[in-house]
């Protein structure tokens, strides 16, 4: 199914499976899964997934690629995954840009250095999910804690990579704001130095406050103001794009989680009505 550009969307996690399928008409406009999660799964679960990416565009968002791993590429998932997306009409796939993988998996997104070196690794490894999967990819940037070599600032990193592998970019907005807490720089600027022509969409995502310069990505909690303002900047600088609420537990009730999505829309529409384009999704399926 396509994407409206000024779309907003909720993941789908199995928890709110009822409600989303009880769920009154327009209270979202797509839904957004982990197809690692949902491969191979029948039964009850599978019908309802199913059911949902029948009557609703379903994107879906990678967890264990493991894209900046030193492990060779699973190439026998990504076999899977090409299927799952096109039985489901995926129109848009990304994966993180980290890794989460050495002789097994880690179970966390590791952060890559930020090198030369890890930008033709990375890149090279994007290109080839890209071959696998006949569609080009979205790659989000990730929060991170602890940088293991900074030969260059995250931007520079993320925009060589996304030259490099010619990928597009999920911009995670919360990512933004808690790195750019965390590690010291303006939030702002690194947000007006991502190619708008290259955004395929946005995430928002609650986080918890450690500390005044210590924020923790945890998709835990609801969005907070500061990101709420710098998601209107970013649709401010590069237009507005389908937009994703990440709640991944602490799940309040569903109409409060929709609450969420409704502030999504008025923001696009506030950007639109302000003469911010609304650009289609640079991803493709």
């Amino acid at each position: 199914m396509d994407l409206s550009p000024a779309s907003a969307g909720l993941g789908l996690r199995r928890a709110l499976l009822d409600g989303l399928r009880q769920a009154p008409a327009g209270a979202f406009d797509f839904l957004e899964c982990a197809p690692d999660n949902w491969i191979g799964v029948g039964g009850a679960l599978g019908e309802a997934l199913a059911e949902l990416s029948s009557r609703h565009p379903l994107t879906c968002h990678g967890l264990s690629l493991s894209l900046g791993g030193p492990e060779p590429l699973d190439e026998g998932f990504l076999e899977r995954t090409r299927r799952f997306l096109e039985r489901h009409r995926v129109p848009l796939y990304s994966e993180h840009l980290s890794y989460c993988s050495d002789d097994g998996q880690l179970y966390d997104l590791m952060p890559l250095p930020f090198t030369e070196e890890a930008v033709r690794h990375v890149a090279g490894r994007i290109a080839r999910v890209q071959d696998v999967l006949g569609r080009r990819i979205a790659v989000e940037n990730v929060s991170y804690y602890a940088a293991p070599w900074q030969a260059m600032d995250e931007a520079d990193f993320v925009l060589a990579v996304l030259e490099e592998a010619d990928c597009d970019l999920l911009l995670d907005v919360n990512n933004v704001y808690v790195n750019a807490v965390n590690h010291g720089y303006d939030a702002r600027a690194f947000l007006a130095r991502m190619p708008s022509a290259r955004i395929a969409s946005y995430h928002v995502a609650g986080h918890h406050d450690e500390a005044a310069d210590l924020k923790i990505d945890t998709h835990g909690a609801e969005v907070r103001d500061d990101v709420w303002e710098l998601l209107a900047e970013a649709y401010r600088l590069h237009g507005v794009r389908p937009t994703l609420l990440e709640r991944d537990f602490n799940l309040p009730p569903l109409h409060e989680l929709l609450e969420e999505v409704q502030r999504i829309r008025s923001l696009q529409a506030m950007a639109v009505g302000h003469g911010m384009p609304a650009r289609a999704g640079a991803a493709h399926g």
